[in-house]
């Protein structure tokens, strides 16, 4: 009697999952197209190189991290692949590139490897905070948009400006070394 009741329940359960699912599957459709909105699911990568699944129609979203079968969420490991010297890719005070510097990058994206890109501007201390955050920050997005332009996925973009230096901005030799652009790869 017990392996009687036991098939019933599984029964049960597997024609109830297979309506939810089926439920699920057209309400979900039924949300992308309801009153003309446009949703786009995708999976996005935070600089941790965690994922997170995302909707979003431009005026709102929802966003949940993505857990594996365990309930763990799902990262990447992340890393440091590229320090370069902002002397070497801009001009003082500038943030476009040259065709050299344009060149070297685009090599360096297409033999990576990595999943995802965080690309990070700092500057030195010479200027304004308010200056050097913004010229970070372009400086960023230019190197983001050669790694678009390469193909790759950029999961974020920051600028630091002086906040984060690796050396001192006492002396010439600390400045060159805080005028940089890191990229982490998320693997």
């Amino acid at each position: 009697m017990t392996n009687e009741l036991l098939s019933k329940a599984r029964a049960t359960l597997a024609g109830s999952l297979v309506a939810a699912m089926a439920f699920a599957g057209s309400a979900a459709h039924a949300q992308t197209i309801s009153g003309g909105e446009s949703y786009e699911p995708t999976i996005w990568i935070d600089p941790d190189g965690c994922e997170h699944w995302v909707m979003d129609d431009g005026i709102e979203g929802y966003m949940d991290l993505k857990v594996d079968r365990q309930g763990m969420p799902t990262c990447h490991p992340v890393q440091t692949c590229a320090v370069m010297n902002s002397d070497q890719l801009f001009g003082t005070g500038r943030s476009a590139i040259s065709a050299t510097g344009r060149k070297h990058l685009a090599d360096f994206f297409a033999t990576a490897g990595a999943t995802a890109y965080t690309i990070i501007g700092h500057t030195d201390s010479r200027g304004s905070d308010e200056y050097n955050m913004k010229l970070s920050a372009n400086r960023a997005n230019t190197v983001a948009g050669i790694a678009k332009q390469a193909g790759v996925r950029v999961a974020d973009v920051r600028g630091y400006g002086e906040r984060m230096p690796i050396a001192s901005n006492a002396t010439a030799a600390g400045m060159q070394k805080n005028r940089r652009v890191e990229i982490i790869c998320i693997k």
